[in-house]
């Protein structure tokens, strides 16, 4: 196995793991769907950038457009919309669990849309899926999960969206170089995000603080740029299956990450949480 495909599987775990307690100390001081679509238009921008420094071409080519549409709204603006909102009423942690619950809810989507008919495993990791959400939500009695569930729906209907962009993304998939594909799906999806955003949302920037703008740094370049540059780079010299089991790295890297930098819990139930969430997508992507 490649050495380098390794290395760029780590730093793309790394970065994408940080991003959850960056992302949620940035909503303590910027709104979120301000925060989210500029960051995210800013990305596409810098990713376009690096596509026509690597002799990459930018243009469409001719039946591309819808499909990349719907990546865009299900894999783009949903995620960033409802893992942006969930993030206020939900951990870091918690938020980054559920979020990546997502290759088990693709294994039951292939079932009506790619006629994958789901094995035991898939069945087995649907329930273990759901027992990891009833401990999220069990976790400090009624009343705390009442308050949550706002945010629970959300990052599930987020994971959920981005699941079937996925699937359909096997049954339609985007002919084009991938930082090409990657640079128009986050600039598509992120561009209304960021308009409504700033029509409707107050921002304070003179209220940023210096360690917010060098978070904002870290959420532009380092979690659209650098981590996606690696992902892609990693997918080249990696199987799949190899390298879609090494992000599984990426919800432990957001819970201990999220426990140290915002002193978020991180106790049995956490813990519980988190081992039954891995064990499902293990079995998801293994079956």
């Amino acid at each position: 196995m490649a050495p380098a495909g390794l290395l760029f599987l780590a730093i793309t775990s790394v970065g994408w793991g940080f991003n959850w307690p960056v992302t949620k100390f940035l909503l303590g001081e910027l709104p979120p769907l301000t925060l989210r679509g500029v960051t995210g238009v800013i990305g596409a921008l810098l990713l376009a950038a690096l596509a026509l420094l690597r002799s990459q071409s930018l243009a469409v080519t001719e039946g591309q457009w819808p499909r990349l549409v719907v990546a865009a709204i299900l894999n783009v603006t949903g995620w960033m919309v409802l893992m942006g909102l969930a993030l206020l009423w939900l951990p870091a942690s918690e938020c980054a669990l559920i979020a990546y619950t997502m290759p088990v809810w693709a294994s039951m989507l292939a079932w009506p849309v790619l006629g994958e008919r789901p094995t035991l495993l898939r069945t087995i990791s649907l329930v273990m899926a759901f027992a990891g959400l009833a401990v999220i939500m069990g976790g400090n009695g009624f009343s705390a999960s009442v308050e949550k569930l706002p945010g629970i729906l959300m990052a599930l209907g987020g994971a959920i969206g981005f699941a079937l962009g996925t699937v359909l993304a096997k049954k339609l998939p985007i002919k084009l170089p991938p930082i090409t594909a990657a640079a128009w799906q986050i600039g598509i999806g992120c561009f209304p995000v960021a308009v409504v955003g700033l029509l409707i949302e107050t921002t304070h920037l003179d209220k940023v603080s210096q360690t917010g703008w060098i978070l904002l740094f870290y959420s532009t370049v380092v979690q659209f740029c650098v981590a996606y540059v690696s992902w892609f780079a990693a997918l080249a010299r990696l199987p799949a299956s190899v390298a879609a089991i090494g992000t599984m790295a990426v919800p432990v890297i957001g819970v201990v990450a999220s426990a140290i930098a915002l002193h978020e819990p991180l106790g049995p139930g956490q813990i519980a949480a988190l081992m039954l969430t891995l064990a499902a997508v293990v079995l998801a992507t293994r079956s």
